[in-house]
């Protein structure tokens, strides 16, 4: 029985219709529904409830950040994820800051968007290795400098997960170095997500790379 509720927005038909088509190929992902624009993704998921939301940006009427913030507003337990074309510093920046959980690009493989669906739906998020370093230097070179100090301290292992978040490692594979379970990878990251206020990964590198705290390669 599908697990994982998808609501598909997008202002092309036939980008909808070859999403639709790569993600049902994985069992526990059921398409409940496709919107043209960001207003029809608003209603759908006031009255579907989906799971995820694989977001266009670029609409005409209500876009995908203005959708993407009003859905984190009223319905925090849906997931955001955007799949588009854009991936400047202009678009991606705003959407994240607008709750997206991740961000992808349309010629990610459907390998790729089936994974960066469960990677948002179990809390995680997931970014395009493009947008990963388009993020990290905008903070970088954009921000002042946080200072470290005034950051809740990390315990050496919840540092050694973090270290391994900005190498872009999986959960996965952070378990996998550190030859530890999955489920607890999943327990320092939300323990560092409490220390410092942050709701996800994304925000937990911005933080970490604000700090001074871990180096992006």
């Amino acid at each position: 029985m599908p697990e994982i509720r998808v609501l598909i927005v997008d202002d092309d038909p036939l980008v909808r219709t070859a999403l639709a088509h790569f993600v049902a190929r994985d069992p526990v992902i059921e398409v409940i529904g496709q919107a043209e624009d960001g207003g029809q993704a608003l209603a759908m998921t006031e009255h579907d409830r989906p799971d995820v939301v694989m977001m266009d940006v670029q609409m005409p009427g209500m876009d995908g950040i203005q959708a993407t913030r009003a859905i984190s507003t009223r319905w925090p337990e849906v997931r955001v994820l955007a799949v588009t074309t854009l991936e400047g510093s202009e678009t991606v920046l705003p959407m994240l800051g607008a709750g997206a959980s991740g961000y992808l690009l349309k010629d990610s493989s459907a390998d790729a968007i089936i994974a960066g669906i469960h990677a948002v739906h179990d809390g995680a998020s997931s970014l395009s290795p493009r947008i990963a370093s388009m993020l990290i230097k905008h903070v970088r070179d954009g921000e002042p400098p946080a200072d470290a100090g005034e950051l809740e301290p990390l315990t050496d292992r919840e540092e050694q997960v973090v270290q391994r978040l900005a190498q872009g490692m999986s959960n996965g594979e952070i378990a996998r170095s550190l030859i530890v379970s999955e489920g607890t990878v999943k327990a320092h990251l939300g323990r560092v997500m409490s220390k410092w206020g942050v709701r996800d990964r994304v925000q937990i590198l911005v933080v970490a790379a604000r700090a001074g705290l871990v180096d992006f390669r």
